[in-house]
């Protein structure tokens, strides 16, 4: 009954948000019937990360036939899965980088809503979640830890623990993008830390690293590295949308 009367509560005090500020979709001006969603428009424009997929990575593959990537199967990343809601493409980055870069804190909701959907046998298999750690230099200028954000929602859907800043950027690093493998672990060697008082949280643990967008993988597979040095079960991935190619 206390759920059943939570639920009318939220439907009620979201009819008299909706009266009160007509809704609007979150990439756009355009009108929509929840707050919170997309117009149909900008919701074609999404491309949602499905199988066929490498078991490993989580990057499409070209036809079903194949279960593992190339890079993978050349060389397997220290975690254990990656997956990511969405192939970050025009569409992702209209919700990722006003996230990001543009204060829309209100976007990683939805998207957490995505990672749930996509994320689901991670989340179910999780212990703990951890965000990507930011610089504090960087934190300090957004104000915010854009992964913490989706961390914490994904915590709250899932009923998961999290911790914000169990992991740390002990030093700024370069943009990863254009450098190659080995120049990335080069560049995040020794970059990122667990903090000691949370050390006994990972032990053994399953955790589920929580990222905006993988790219290459290098960054996750150095928070793995981190964890499973601690003594961590498993490492596994989820991210808000991940690019296409792994190299």
């Amino acid at each position: 009954m206390i759920q059943q009367g939570g639920s009318r509560f939220r439907r009620l005090l979201g009819g008299l948000l909706n009266a009160a500020l007509p809704p609007h979709c979150l990439s756009c001006e355009a009108p929509v019937l929840e707050q919170g969603t997309q117009c149909a428009a900008c919701f074609r424009k999404l491309t949602f990360a499905v199988a066929p997929l490498c078991r490993r990575c989580g990057i499409p593959l070209p036809h079903a036939g194949l279960d593992i990537c190339e890079a993978c199967d050349r060389r397997p990343p220290l975690y254990a899965r990656a997956r990511a809601a969405l192939l970050y493409d025009d569409g992702a980055r209209a919700l990722v980088l006003p996230m990001k870069h543009g204060d829309r804190t209100e976007l990683a909701l939805p998207l957490a809503r995505h990672m749930a959907r996509a994320g689901a046998e991670l989340l179910r298999e999780a212990d703990l979640l951890l965000p990507v750690p930011l610089h504090w230099r960087r934190l300090l200028a957004r104000r915010y830890n854009q992964s913490a954000l989706l961390a914490r929602h994904l915590a709250r859907l899932a009923r998961k623990p999290s911790i914000p800043d169990a992991l740390r950027r002990t030093r700024a690093t370069r943009p990863l993008g254009e450098l190659g493998a080995i120049a990335r672990r080069a560049e995040l060697d020794g970059a990122i830390r667990l903090a000691p008082r949370h050390a006994a949280r990972v032990r053994g643990q399953r955790v589920l690293l929580i990222d905006d967008v993988l790219t290459s993988g290098a960054t996750a597979e150095t928070c793995a590295a981190v964890l499973l040095a601690a003594g961590a079960a498993r490492v596994d991935v989820l991210a808000a949308a991940r690019v296409p190619l792994r190299g």
